[in-house]
């Protein structure tokens, strides 16, 4: 089942220094052009700035997540904790979700392995004192490979 009172069609998280200008700003245009009612987040965010409550709630009333897994996606809190919420909303409300993986490796997402591995090597020294972020960030990281096998 769907949110209840979708704002969105599609919900995309991405990181914008590796697709903005690219696959995620083309993929946008052509939702865009057909129609389709597509949550871009145009601001660039700084480093360690928090998810606001404006995009928690675009989320939260998309019917659909695509996210682009990229090679510095998880360098990004912001787009972990995005990814967090994306799949808590698939969880409890049913929304769908497609996972992207652009020019990455599943199996690296997966195991933790190759950037995916720097960068939670460097959020354990950054978030060191908040573990409990850190594993839901780790869990929604092979989750989103998990759901590739079951859909």
């Amino acid at each position: 089942m769907a949110p209840s009172s979708s704002t969105y069609d599609v919900f995309l998280s991405f990181c914008g220094v590796d697709t903005r200008f690219g696959f995620t700003g083309n993929l946008y245009k052509a939702l865009h052009e057909r129609g389709i009612n597509a949550f871009i987040d145009d601001k660039k965010l700084e480093r360690g700035e928090e998810i606001t409550p404006s995009l928690l709630n675009a989320i939260e009333h998309s019917k659909i997540a695509i996210i682009v897994l990229s090679e510095n996606y998880a360098f990004s809190s912001f787009c972990l904790d995005e990814l967090s919420k994306i799949l808590d909303c698939m969880k409890e409300m049913g929304q769908l979700v497609w996972p992207v993986f652009y020019q990455v490796d599943p199996s690296d997402v997966r195991k933790l392995s190759g950037t995916y591995g720097e960068a939670m090597a460097m959020h354990e020294q950054r978030f060191k004192d908040n573990l409990d972020r850190l594993i839901n960030w780790k869990i929604a990281l092979y989750d989103i490979t998990q759901y590739l096998r079951i859909s």
